[in-house]
């Protein structure tokens, strides 16, 4: 599925955040919701089952969090890793909330665009794209793509990252997923800062500013390096797709589980960080 990019760096630039399983309850409909077997499909089609399993990609920034290199943590490191993100542990959690959340309705309206010859290879380039690595030239070839574009394809690209989401609710999941890792890895003694919760996500959020100048820009440059080979056509019509009303409801919840799963990784990736420094069995 097309979302903002917020693996590159995300951990770097360290607000106030809202609780997302408060906002998952928000969202949750009067409806009932699909079986796990449509479910399953849905993840599929839509390609959010490897928008998940990016998540590990993520987890490369989580020493860097605490202050400390993944090399502190010996050979262990990328085995633990692989184990708390786990492809099929965090599809089984976005299955379980996505059984009490998502209707047969919302299902079948997104599902069915997914499914369409465009759709189709819209998710082929967006798999593609959640799974790179080297930000690096991602960076570097993403910001060639965005200059080369055309005023109009910029402001197609600008209006289907809103579409998505937009950076002012990515900024508060980013920031309740690092303080949700930063306070385990203190209740765990992985660190022993003398720092409360509130003043954490004080100190956090006089980066909001830059953060979202950072999502911006990493949005554009991913997005049109995601699309170079999609057209201007296409891309209105998936950003008018996506600027429907039951296509935002969709947004919003795949957003919510999204984020709630990696703090729930991070707080686990915690435990097993301790466990690694106290030399115990894995």
């Amino acid at each position: 599925m097309g979302q903002i990019s917020m693996r590159r760096g995300w951990a770097q630039t360290a607000g106030a955040a809202m609780g997302l399983c408060a906002l998952m309850l928000a969202l949750a409909l009067p409806v009932a919701a699909a079986e796990r077997g449509k479910l399953r499909a849905f993840l599929d089609i839509t390609g959010f089952d490897v928008a998940l399993e990016s998540m590990s990609l993520s987890a490369a920034d989580a020493p860097a969090m605490l202050g400390m290199d993944a090399g502190d943590f010996g050979g262990q490191w990328r085995d633990v890793v692989d184990d708390v993100f786990a492809a099929q542990g965090v599809k089984d959690l976005a299955l379980d909330i996505l059984e009490n959340t998502l209707s047969d309705e919302l299902l079948g309206h997104a599902a069915g665009f997914y499914a369409s010859d465009l759709g189709q290879r819209l998710v082929e380039v967006e798999n593609v794209a959640h799974m790179r690595e080297d930000t690096a030239v991602i960076e570097a070839d993403g910001a060639i793509a965005w200059e080369v574009a055309s005023r109009e394809r910029q402001a197609i690209l600008d209006r289907l990252m809103q579409a998505v989401g937009g950076t002012e609710g990515s900024i508060r999941a980013i920031r309740e997923v690092q303080v949700r890792f930063l306070m385990a890895a203190l209740a765990a003694g992985v660190v022993e800062y003398d720092i409360d919760e509130a003043t954490l996500r004080a100190i956090l959020a006089e980066g909001d500013a830059a953060l979202d100048a950072d999502l911006v820009r990493m949005g554009q440059h991913t997005a049109a390096l995601t699309y170079a080979s999609i057209s201007d056509a296409d891309l209105e019509a998936y950003t008018v797709a996506l600027e429907a009303a039951q296509m935002k409801q969709v947004y919003e919840l795949m957003n919510a589980i999204q984020f709630e799963i990696m703090a729930n990784r991070f707080e686990a990736l915690a435990l097993r960080m301790a466990m690694i420094e106290q030399g115990q069995p894995l």
